[in-house]
């Protein structure tokens, strides 16, 4: 029943990560800068919903059933979602998005790497199908640091100031607790702040072509695994959830 409970909990902290940055990244659609990046855009949140599914169908499943992945996304409350800070960012412009893409790529792909070795098959399945994904999404984003860090002046210091502010958002993709432990000592999962190194490693390179600098180590912000969230969630949500608030059990 533990281990069971913990898997829950895991299973929701990666649905809610997709989600919620699915949703963020939806909501440039029709306002993309080009509209070939409006496309891709919405390509990517559209890969990290049904990500969000895979993972969130698994969590009702262990769960027991009495809810569907449409009940996890549409009928929880903010304190109920446990996403990290990072993906409930708002887009801000274009640079702070990609900032944003960047950061959790990387992350979510050496995660992945992790999660195909889970001892879980069910995870091991999910991360394999997933990870081919990702894998063009960390291109794609890394991508557009370079070339707007190594474009105009006004594009450097755009993309500059995104990557210091989100900075100290990225320490809670390395955090773990009691429950990430028991699933560890499973083989379920793997210990998150081993993937710290390989990923410091992906960023600084990447900023280093982009002629940008790698931020000052600082505090870092946390909480939002344990359902503690910035005010920004309530609005993402009150958006995403309306439909199904309005008319519950609606179908189309």
């Amino acid at each position: 029943m533990v281990h069971d409970n913990a898997l829950f909990q895991y299973l929701l902290r990666l649905g809610d990560n997709c989600l919620i940055m699915g949703q963020r990244l939806s909501e440039w659609c029709g306002h993309g800068p080009v509209l070939e990046e409006d496309l891709a855009l919405t390509n990517v949140a559209l890969d990290l919903i049904g990500q969000a599914r895979l993972w969130l169908s698994y969590a009702a499943h262990v769960e027991g059933g009495a809810r569907d992945e449409d009940q996890l996304a549409f009928l929880r409350d903010a304190g109920d979602f446990h996403n990290v800070l990072l993906v409930e960012q708002p887009n801000g412009n274009f640079a702070d998005t990609i900032a944003r893409q960047f950061y959790f790529d990387t992350w979510y792909y050496f995660l992945l790497l992790d999660l195909q070795r889970s001892a879980n098959p069910r995870v091991a399945e999910i991360a394999e199908k997933s990870v081919k994904e990702v894998a063009y999404h960390v291109r794609r984003s890394a991508d557009w640091v370079v070339r707007l860090g190594d474009g105009t002046d006004e594009s450097h210091a755009k993309m500059q100031a995104a990557i210091d502010q989100l900075w100290s958002y990225t320490g809670e993709l390395f955090a773990s607790d009691g429950m990430d432990e028991a699933l560890q000592q499973q083989k379920v999962t793997f210990d998150p702040a081993k993937l710290r190194a390989p990923w410091v490693d992906h960023v600084a390179s990447v900023l280093d072509e982009a002629t940008l600098r790698l931020p000052e180590q600082t505090w870092m912000q946390r909480g939002g695994r344990e359902g503690v969230h910035s005010e920004h969630l309530g609005y993402l949500l009150a958006e995403m959830q309306f439909l199904q608030r309005a008319y519950p059990g609606a179908h189309w």
